[in-house]
């Protein structure tokens, strides 16, 4: 037995090893030789990074299956397997992840200097638990990892958190999502009953009465629509945000924000086709409301960090109504501003963390004409806030453009509130950027003035070609992903 375990652990792939083994080693080096541990962690994370090439290079769009795929016996007398596997919908996940994590760790190179072995070893076991997640192909464990995931973020929001509320944050962000999650487990034991196993596979060939569709549907809706958020399960994000390092607010907004999503996409909407489209109008009514809410609630808040959380769930509020229009180009367009959020508000996270360590606040009256003292964040501003509003050219314009003509085949209502939520969203970005970067400067309030050093501005580069790039040339993503759009889309007879 025990040789089969290693067999199978041995065939497990660099992007789940890597992190494993990154995250252990500083265990055994002194906290007194800070820079090794952190060298350790940059590199474990850039190794799994390098590994998404290959990924992508050997993946093969043409078809729907699952790739890569991998399994090991977790609890072979109940059929529940370790069962990885990855497709046009997972892999731009996969590879988001591998390239927020070693920003994450240069982010807090020199900042994290109490507990360091600590914070390298919770990224990396995060970026395993998220990379896991993301290839995950059964549902019990899709349930175990994402809730597993809570525990590195809470340990970062308490310990490393910037205010006195760190620790009320970390709590209502775990308990949140946790409690919200109960359902999902209720669900999973159902389909356990019914089906024998908790393989997707075979899950997704079994057929569901319609009552017993519905009540899988709403209670899997309960646990990923609190990890979205959707309004009026929302309050934890603007809470964990603010209380959050910069590094924690970059992968949160990165990554977590996205299982709710996938969630849906994954399970949800392949599983239970009939439920998804008799309770599309339950989706529309508060993400619709979520959007209009949200983004005039941003332009009353006055924290740096609390205007791009309020900004995040007016997004990704868009996003289930894309995915939620039973047509390609909704659920093919719900992807791509999924992606391109984890730049953008990473990238405007970053720039808020820049401010933050220059002049110790978040609130916007004391900032003013920021462009003649730091021009080059103000130009890495102005760029993050050209794609936060949408802007032809930039990453979000595409996939939120889809999503139009998605909703707009489905419900012209709702397309023409998200479009006014659009309308709304760049207002507020350039009532934030006028206000902080141009008027006139405010020297009662500010005293040190330096722009973005060497290091700050290399860490931004990627971000910005990320944003651009998807915004010229995103043909890659749908060449990707449109099979197996395609494919889910027929499976749940949508078409």
């Amino acid at each position: 037995m025990l040789e089969h375990f290693c067999e199978c652990y041995s065939d497990l792939s660099g992007p789940i090893l890597c992190p494993v083994l990154g995250s252990i080693t500083p265990l055994f080096i002194p906290n007194s030789r800070i820079r090794p541990i952190r060298l350790i962690g940059l590199c474990a994370s850039l190794i799994t990074f390098l590994y998404s090439p290959v990924l992508r290079i050997q993946f093969d769009p043409s078809t729907a299956k699952s790739q890569f795929v991998e399994s090991l016996r977790w609890l072979p007398y109940e059929n529940i397997n370790f069962y990885l596997g990855i497709d046009g919908i997972s892999l731009f996940f996969v590879i988001l992840t591998t390239f927020l994590i070693p920003i994450c760790i240069s982010v807090g190179w020199s900042g994290m200097r109490s507990y360091g072995k600590e914070y390298i070893t919770a990224s990396l076991i995060r970026e395993f638990l998220m990379i896991a997640v993301f290839r995950m192909l059964d549902p019990l464990l899709f349930y175990v990892l994402p809730e597993s995931v809570l525990i590195p973020m809470f340990i970062i929001i308490g310990v490393w958190g910037s205010r006195q509320r760190k620790i009320k944050a970390a709590y209502q962000f775990f308990l949140y999502t946790l409690l919200g999650s109960v359902f999902m487990l209720l669900a999973i034991l159902l389909i356990l009953l019914q089906t024998g196993t908790t393989d997707l596979q075979i899950s997704l060939t079994t057929e569901f009465s319609e009552r017993r569709q519905i009540f899988l549907w709403i209670a899997s809706f309960a646990s990923f629509a609190v990890k979205v958020p959707m309004v009026p399960v929302h309050i934890w994000l603007p809470e964990a945000h603010v209380e959050a390092p910069t590094a924690g607010s970059v992968i949160l907004a990165g990554i977590p924000l996205k299982l709710g999503t996938y969630g849906f996409l994954r399970f949800s909407i392949p599983m239970f086709p009939e439920a998804t489209l008799s309770s599309t109008p339950f989706i529309y009514t508060p993400s619709a409301i979520a959007i209009i809410y949200t983004s005039l609630t941003t332009s009353r808040q006055i924290d740096l960090k609390k205007i791009i959380a309020y900004s995040s769930v007016a997004h990704m509020n868009l996003v289930t109504i894309g995915m939620f229009s039973p047509n390609i180009q909704g659920i093919g367009g719900s992807i791509l501003p999924m992606l391109s959020h984890g730049l953008v508000s990473s990238a405007l996270f970053l720039c808020v963390g820049v401010l933050y360590d220059r002049h110790k606040t978040r609130l916007v009256r004391y900032y003013g004409g920021l462009v003649s003292t730091m021009p080059n964040l103000s130009t890495i501003f102005f760029s993050s806030t050209l794609a936060n509003m949408s802007s032809p050219g930039t990453s979000s314009f595409i996939g939120e453009f889809l999503i139009s003509v998605g909703a707009f085949q489905k419900n012209s209502l709702v397309a023409t509130l998200a479009a006014l939520g659009m309308i709304l969203g760049a207002a507020y970005s350039l009532w934030l950027y006028n206000r902080v970067v141009s008027g006139n400067l405010k020297p009662d309030f500010l005293h040190k003035f330096s722009d973005s050093n060497g290091r700050e501005v290399s860490i931004f580069i990627p971000f910005l070609v990320g944003l651009v790039w998807m915004g010229v040339h995103p043909k890659v993503f749908p060449d990707c992903m449109h099979t197996s759009v395609s494919n889910l889309v027929q499976h749940g007879k949508f078409h």
